[in-house]
C-alpha cells in the first residue's frame, strides 16, 4: 500500500518514527545526567551488556550477583561492555565506581613476556577498540582510552624485578598520552581475596581526574589528582582530545607487545557510570507550512542535521548542519516529497 503526503496515516507516522541516527540516542524528557548501574541481581544481558572477543573469560554469576572475570593476554582483546548512548570527550564530566575482587594475578604467563600487562576496566570507543590494529601493549596502539589499570609485579630484562603499580590512564585520540601516576608510577599492590572499591571522577571544566581506591571505605592510598592542563605531569595538548563511547571490562591481547603479559582472576560487581545527558533531550516533531520541522534540547559541541528517507534504504540529509544548545534547536526540512517519508536526527561529536 503506498500513502501520500497528505494522509493523515503519514502525518502519524512522521510525528511518531523519529529515529535518531549515529549514536542511536534514546529521547529523554529530562536534563540530569544519564547513569549505567548493574549490581549483577539480574541478567546483564537483557539490560544491554555485551561481550565482544573470547565469551569464556566473562561469566554472570546470578548466585553471588557479580561477573567473574578472567583477564588472559594471551586471548583475543575481549570486552564485557555496555554502550553509554553518547559520545564523551575532554569537557565532559563523568563518573566510574566498581567494587572488584582479584582471586590471583600474574604476569609471566606466556613464553618469554616477563613484564606486566594491565588489566583495564574503564571507558573506551568501541569501533577503534574492535579494530585488528588496536594494541593495548603497543605504544600508539590504543587511542581513546580513559580507565582505571592494575599492573601487577613483573620483571624486565635489564631492569629487574618492577612492584606493582595502580594507576588511572588517558589515552588521546592523537595515540599514547600518559597520565601523571604513569610518569612516575604509583606503586600500589591491590590486595587479593579481598574487595576494592574503585571511583574514578573527570571534570571537564579543570580537566581533573580524582582517583579513589578503598576498601571497607578506607583509602588505600592518596592518588594525585590528573589534571590534562598541566605541562608538569601531563602528556596531553591542547589538541589532544578522546571519543569514548562505552564502558568496558577488557582483556587486553598482549599482541604487538614483546615484553609483557598478564593472566587475573577475579569479580566484578555494583558498577555505576555517570554521563552529562544525552544528546536529544525532549524531542518533538510536526508540520510547518508543509515541511517537516523538529525541535529539542541539544548540547553544546555538538552538531546535528535533519535526515530522510522514503525506502528505509538510504537517508539523505535534508537541513543544514547546526551546532547544538542546551536551547531549543529547530530542524526543518528544505523541501517536501510527494510520497510516503521517514525523518532522523543524526547527532554527532566533532
Amino acid at each position: 500500500m503506498r500513502f501520500r503526503l497528505e494522509d493523515q496515516t503519514v502525518k502519524k507516522i512522521k510525528s511518531f518514527l523519529l529515529a535518531f541516527a549515529s549514536l542511536a540516542v534514546i529521547c529523554s524528557t529530562q536534563s540530569s545526567a544519564a547513569t549505567i548501574a548493574q549490581d549483577f541481581s539480574g541478567d546483564p544481558f537483557s539490560d544491554g551488556w555485551r561481550i565482544s572477543g573470547d565469551t569464556n573469560l566473562f561469566h554472570w554469576d546470578k548466585t553471588n550477583q557479580n561477573l567473574q572475570v578472567t583477564w588472559d593476554s594471551s586471548r583475543p582483546n575481549s570486552y564485557f561492555y555496555h554502550p553509554l548512548g553518547t559520545v564523551l570527550a575532554r569537557d565532559d564530566d563523568f563518573s566510574i565506581g566498581f567494587d572488584l575482587f582479584l582471586n590471583d594475578i600474574m604476569s609471566g604467563n606466556e613464553p618469554g613476556k616477563t613484564g606486566a600487562l594491565e588489566i583495564g576496566i574503564g571507558l573506551f570507543n568501541f569501533i577503534g577498540a574492535t579494530r585488528t590494529n588496536f594494541m593495548r601493549g603497543a605504544f600508539g596502539g590504543a587511542p581513546n582510552v580513559v580507565e582505571f589499570d592494575y599492573f601487577p609485579a613483573g620483571y624486565f630484562e635489564g631492569f629487574g624485578d618492577v612492584a606493582p603499580t595502580t594507576t588511572a590512564t588517558f589515552v588521546s585520540n592523537n595515540g599514547f598520552a600518559y597520565a601523571p601516576t604513569m610518569f612516575t608510577p604509583y606503586v600500589l599492590a591491590l590486595p587479593t581475596n579481598q574487595t576494592v572499591h574503585v571511583s574514578m571522577n573527570f571534570t571537564g571544566s579543570n580537566q581533573t581526574l580524582r582517583l579513589l581506591v578503598t576498601t571497607n571505605s578506607v583509602s588505600l592510598a592518596q592518588f594525585p589528582d590528573i589534571v590534562l592542563t598541566d605541562p608538569k605531569s601531563a602528556a596531553f595538548t591542547s589538541s589532544d582530545d578522546f571519543r569514548l563511547d562505552a564502558f568496558s571490562i577488557s582483556s587486553y591481547s598482549s599482541a604487538g607487545d614483546d615484553y609483557d603479559s598478564v593472566f587475573a582472576h577475579g569479580t566484578i560487581g555494583n558498577i555505576v557510570v555517570t554521563t552529562p545527558p544525552l544528546a536529544i533531550q525532549n524531542l518533538k516533531g510536526s508540520f510547518s507550512n508543509s515541511l517537516w520541522q523538529v525541535q529539542f534540547n541539544g548540547r553544546t559541541n555538538w552538531q546535528y542535521a535533519l535526515e530522510r528517507t522514503v525506502d528505509l534504504q538510504s537517508w539523505s540529509t535534508i537541513s543544514a548542519l547546526t551546532n547544538g544548545s542546551i536551547e531549543i534547536t529547530v530542524l526543518s526540512e528544505t523541501n517536501s516529497v510527494s510520497d510516503k517519508a521517514f525523518y532522523r536526527v543524526r547527532a554527532t561529536r566533532p
